[in-house]
This record gives C-alpha cells, sequence and structure tokens, in this order.
C-alpha cells in the first residue's frame, strides 16, 4: 500500500459549491477510484487550503490513475470541480493538485 497526499487552493467564492458536490458525491466516481484501487481518501479544508489523503493497494499507479483520468464520469465531475480549485504557488507548470512529501509515518 502506497499513501500519497496533496494539496490544491479553494476559490472561495465556489466553497458552497464544492463542499455540496463532495456532500452528494457521484456512484459512479467513488466506483471508478475503488475500481483504481484508491481508499482511505479524504479531503480536509482549512483557510482556503484543501488537503486531500488516499491509500493506493495496486501495483501499477500511472496506469489506474490514467484509467481514471478517461472515465466519461469522472471526467464531467471533474468539469464541476475543477473551477472550484486553483494551483497553489509554487506547484510545477501543468500540475493541479501538488503533492506532498511524507516526512513521518506511525502505523
Amino acid at each position: 500500500m502506497q499513501r500519497f497526499a496533496s494539496i490544491i487552493r479553494l476559490r472561495p467564492e465556489k466553497e458552497a459549491e464544492y463542499r455540496a458536490l463532495h456532500a452528494a458525491a457521484w456512484p459512479g466516481v467513488l466506483a471508478m477510484l475503488k475500481r483504481a484501487n484508491i481508499g482511505n481518501y479524504s479531503i480536509y479544508l482549512r483557510d482556503g487550503l484543501l488537503f486531500s489523503y488516499l491509500e493506493y493497494s495496486g501495483d501499477d499507479y500511472a496506469a489506474d490513475t490514467a484509467a481514471i483520468a478517461a472515465d466519461p464520469v469522472t471526467r464531467e465531475w471533474w468539469s464541476r470541480t475543477d473551477p472550484c480549485q486553483q494551483p497553489v504557488e509554487g506547484a510545477a507548470e501543468g500540475e493541479w493538485w501538488a503533492p506532498l512529501e511524507e516526512v513521518f509515518h506511525l502505523d
């Protein structure tokens, strides 16, 4: 199992919309995440910053995330959630959710 964490900014004027979308997350999106071996997935919000944590239990993260990106239901979901977000300062060119480096873990 691999753990992944990332951050992105939430546009303040889109907070209510973003919360409403996630309060009723689409079953097709959730099913696609599970098919792609993603579990224990959470998103937290603090002071306009979204923090995402997930666990990946598959063998090919690149292929599984490519399958998510190719899924029509997920792409429609992203068309609704992406306008609510903006990359953090310091994100690489073309990077949306910026990955975080794990510096400590306790099981």
